[in-house]
């Protein structure tokens, strides 16, 4: 149906490119400082000047999305959307 539309469906788009401890236990600053810097575009993609949508199960302070986000647009998005199909509301 997305190519119907004229959208592609791209799982691996981007990788980690370092390890990353779990998020759980982490505090809101800990887990964006966990995963700053930890995803680059794959070798041989191309998002210049294209809409990306990224998806997400379940967001809990944005730390992981936020992280993706910040690389499509160095590799020259021109914009990023997040779905996700839960939010956790936390008191941290």
């Amino acid at each position: 149906i997305a190519r119907d539309w004229g959208l592609e469906f791209s799982p691996d788009l981007l990788r980690r490119t370092r390890h990353t401890s779990s998020q759980g236990g982490l505090n809101r600053r800990q887990r964006f400082l966990n995963v700053r810097g930890a995803f680059k575009l794959r070798r041989g993609r191309a998002v210049e000047g294209r809409r990306v949508v990224l998806v997400d199960d379940v967001m809990t302070t944005g730390a992981t999305v936020n992280a993706c986000a910040r690389a499509l647009k160095r590799a020259g998005a021109e914009t990023v959307d997040v779905l996700t199909l839960a939010r956790v509301v936390s008191e941290d």
